[in-house]
């Protein structure tokens, strides 16, 4: 399935326009992993526990936004967007969101260029 964040695909034609689909996920951290966190931001650098927590939630929520769009009948996502807020001291939402669609097959023998986010 083709996600992508610009409004069209190069080289293919939109069928059908689906609507709005959504993948959420809530993570909090573990307290181990917070703590380590807590002593990273006092002396600076990645805080590599909350980059695992935030790349875990990404691609479920994209698992989740490829899940809607098949139920759909869509084979692609146009406008992903992602977006986060914490919503407790210890837990944060990452939410992906674009426009599903259903693309016309690609014209013999051409490939479409794309800034491809997932092809899965």
């Amino acid at each position: 399935m083709l996600i992508v964040t610009t409004d069209t695909i190069p080289g293919r034609a939109i069928r059908r326009t689906l609507g709005l689909v959504v993948g959420a996920s809530v993570r909090s951290a573990h307290l181990g992993d917070d703590v380590a966190s807590i002593m990273q931001n006092w002396v600076g650098g990645e805080m590599h526990g909350c980059t695992k927590i935030m790349a875990e939630a990404r691609e479920q929520a994209l698992d989740r936004l490829r899940d809607q769009t098949w139920a759909l009948g869509g084979n692609a996502v146009i406008g992903l967007r992602f977006c986060s807020a914490e919503i407790a001291s210890h837990a944060a939402e990452l939410l992906a969101y674009g426009t599903a669609v259903d693309l016309a097959p690609e014209p013999d023998g051409a490939q479409a260029e794309s800034p491809i986010i997932s092809s899965r």
